[in-house]
């Protein structure tokens, strides 16, 4: 079994060797909500999201990719073109940091090394965790907040151009998939006990999950030597 492990360890430090491009850099945009609350509209970026990304170049077609980013999504009834919740007048504003770590596929080859212009689109996906303060009802039937985490899925579709040998701009919108209902507030719900009565205070459509987006550039400085995509 050692001699095993042994193995696995040597064929990936050698395969890591030849692998050393590396991108570290900045985001910087705007954040907009998709929910059961606030505005419809899918790309709508309303308030500053700022963070960081890291890529490891594995091929000149694909990276693995590590990001955080805060924001603050602002959830306002009065910006929807819906009558409905004009007439509701709900509205909130949280607070919301993401770690996401997946891979980003580049739909045209895209060698760092190589001299001249290159440019491609690319998609991203992976998995996101993302904290911020849920709304509850605790045992004494108040609402209450605690920070809650959340697993989403995001989907981003980019496109980006090397500047030169070390810089590199990209341009990208990512919406998140929650699996979670309570980010804007909408499904705070208390089980009924034997001393206290259901509480339901939940509106718009519990069967769907809440999303967000973000719209913004990306500018990464590259670093280590130059990999052999070899197998």
């Amino acid at each position: 079994m050692k001699y095993i492990i042994i193995l696995i360890l040597n064929l990936f430090f050698i395969h890591a060797s030849y692998s050393q491009t590396h991108e570290l850099g900045i985001f910087m945009g705007g954040s907009n909500f998709i929910g059961d609350v606030g505005s419809t509209r899918f790309i709508s970026p309303k308030k500053l999201a700022i963070g960081g990304v890291y890529k490891w170049n594995r091929s000149p077609r694909y990276a693995w990719r590590i990001s955080g980013i805060i924001t603050k999504l602002e959830m306002i009834d009065s910006d929807s073109k819906d009558n409905s919740r004009n007439q509701r007048g709900y509205e909130t504003v949280k607070t919301i940091g993401e770690i996401s770590a997946g891979i980003e596929f580049n739909f045209f080859e895209f060698d760092l090394h190589k001299a001249g212009l290159h440019q491609t689109p690319y998609l991203y996906t992976g998995i996101s965790a993302a904290t911020f303060k849920d709304v509850y009802i605790n045992n004494q039937n108040q609402l209450k907040e605690r920070v809650k985490p959340a697993i989403g899925i995001p989907i981003i579709l980019g496109y980006k151009l090397k500047l030169n040998h070390s810089f590199i701009v990209g341009a990208e919108i990512g919406a998140r998939y929650l699996f979670t209902d309570n980010l804007d507030d909408s499904d705070i719900f208390k089980e009924a006990t034997d001393s206290d009565p259901q509480i339901d205070m939940r509106f718009g459509d519990l069967n769907n999950n809440d999303w967000y987006v973000f719209t913004g550039i990306t500018l990464t400085y590259t670093f280590g030597r130059q990999p052999c995509y070899c197998d």
